[in-house]
């Protein structure tokens, strides 16, 4: 492995020149990356394309915040990322726009496989996967990239995940929602927070998710942990759903105050772990719970990345990137 000037060259070995005639390939060295960090580079074949994987080392920083104050988030579907903080501020980081790039491919595998094998795999197949998959890579780094740097920006030191074990092996929300849940990529987008909060000096911690979507937050419910819930225990409000009064994604308390049904889980998931972590839920009220601000995850890439380079982050995140193919 050699640099030549923008570009690295790699040798190939005398097999792989008896056989195409090659003896070696360049590839372009990405302008974040300082080559003589660079440990490895990995050539993988993936869906009709080739794509260079370089391994370099990162030493973790130790990050300029108050870790007494957290930022509790609660996963799902239309709202990916529901979050609420200790500050007193809230907002959700939209699914729509993901669902519907799995809507799409779904559809297009579908058709594409119709009264083929279910193994039956060409090169148009190959092409829409590779397209699926990098649009939910470039959706999971910019929400991700995007909670790092809100938490820096109001003074976060932990952050808490709420999230069950093999949730999506088990999750019934009928056939439809069952399939969507499970094709976003909610796991990925989880590790990948974890992974820049470690990079940067932040806490991460994960913590189950039970009974938060149920417990009125406001009227202090007990939270139960999975499979410890108590015969007698019953919610003090309720959570709305499609068609009924209160309506889908809002939650009504015992007074009957209406709020926000996935900041309300956000919130309790906060709950879950403010005795371990001496948090202060204090600034966490009803007008939090309502009135969460939105943000469009295809519309993060000049905000996230603008905070990224005042901070700062300009170099890459992970001890993985991928270049173009080539």
């Amino acid at each position: 492995m050699k640099c030549l000037g923008n570009k690295i060259r790699l040798g190939l070995g005398r097999q792989v020149k008896a056989w195409f005639g090659l003896d070696n390939i360049t590839i372009p060295l990405p302008s974040n990356l300082d080559f003589n960090k660079i440990k490895e580079i990995r050539i993988l074949p993936r869906n009709n394309c080739f794509y260079a994987e370089f391994i370099y080392q990162i030493n973790p920083t130790k990050a300029v915040v108050n870790y007494g104050n957290a930022l509790g988030i609660d996963p799902g579907l239309n709202n990916w990322l529901t979050c609420v903080s200790t500050t007193g501020k809230s907002f959700i980081i939209d699914g729509k726009k993901v669902k519907s790039q799995n809507q799409w491919y779904n559809k297009r595998l579908a058709a594409l496989k119709k009264g083929k094998n279910q193994d039956y795999w060409d090169s148009e197949l190959a092409l829409i996967t590779e397209k699926r998959n990098r649009q939910m890579r470039d959706n999971i780094n910019k929400a991700a990239r995007f909670i790092i740097n809100w938490c820096f920006k109001n003074d976060v030191g932990v952050i808490v995940f709420g999230w069950n074990k093999r949730n999506k092996d088990s999750i019934n929300i009928g056939h439809k929602n069952n399939q969507e849940f499970v094709m976003i990529p909610t796991a990925r987008l989880k590790d990948r927070i974890e992974q820049l909060a470690t990079q940067y000096g932040l806490k991460f911690i994960e913590t189950e998710e039970s009974y938060t979507s149920k417990a009125s937050f406001l009227d202090k419910d007990v939270l139960p942990k999975f499979g410890e819930k108590p015969n007698q225990w019953k919610p003090s409000g309720k959570r709305g759903k499609k068609g009924d009064e209160l309506g889908r994604g809002q939650y009504q308390t015992e007074e009957g105050a209406t709020i926000n049904s996935d900041c309300n889980g956000a919130a309790n998931i906060l709950r879950k772990v403010s005795s371990q972590l001496k948090l202060s839920l204090v600034k966490v009220r009803r007008a939090v719970l309502s009135l969460p601000k939105r943000y469009d995850v295809t519309n993060l890439s000049k905000s996230y990345r603008k905070q990224s380079e005042e901070r700062g982050f300009n170099h890459a995140p992970n001890n993985r990137l991928e270049s173009p193919s080539f």
